[in-house]
């Protein structure tokens, strides 16, 4: 069931601002999303705290590629603090199913969990 609430669309708006392009290039941008506490399990295998995924993810992208895109991107509050998203994305041919919580703290909706799982469409 995807509730389209305030709390839901925040969420969503969010991690829509997580993929632009200007927020990748700009660490402060970035990191303003993620919660304090966060960690990712991300499709290759490696787990990722709030510190090495803002230094990872705003690193300048490689020339030529296209940013990545979303799909299938639905939401359900959970809780009065806490969305739950789920979504596919497609970066350059390379597909993974995305489940991401994110929490509200002092007011602000935060990226606090993420993970990705590769799927191919065979």
């Amino acid at each position: 069931m995807t509730d389209r609430n305030a709390a839901v669309q925040a969420a969503i708006e969010g991690e829509l601002r997580l993929i632009d392009p200007e927020v990748r290039a700009s660490p402060e941008l970035f990191e303003v999303l993620l919660h304090p506490e966060f960690t990712e399990f991300g499709a290759s295998g490696a787990q990722w705290d709030r510190a090495s995924i803002v230094r990872v993810l705003t690193a300048t992208p490689e020339p030529g590629t296209r940013p990545f895109t979303t799909s299938r991107m639905k939401g359900v509050q959970l809780a009065d603090d806490l969305v739950h998203l789920t979504f596919d994305t497609d970066d350059n041919g390379r597909r993974a199913h995305r489940s991401s919580l994110w929490r509200r703290t002092e007011g602000t909706w935060r990226l606090w969990f993420h993970q990705a799982t590769p799927f191919s469409e065979e």
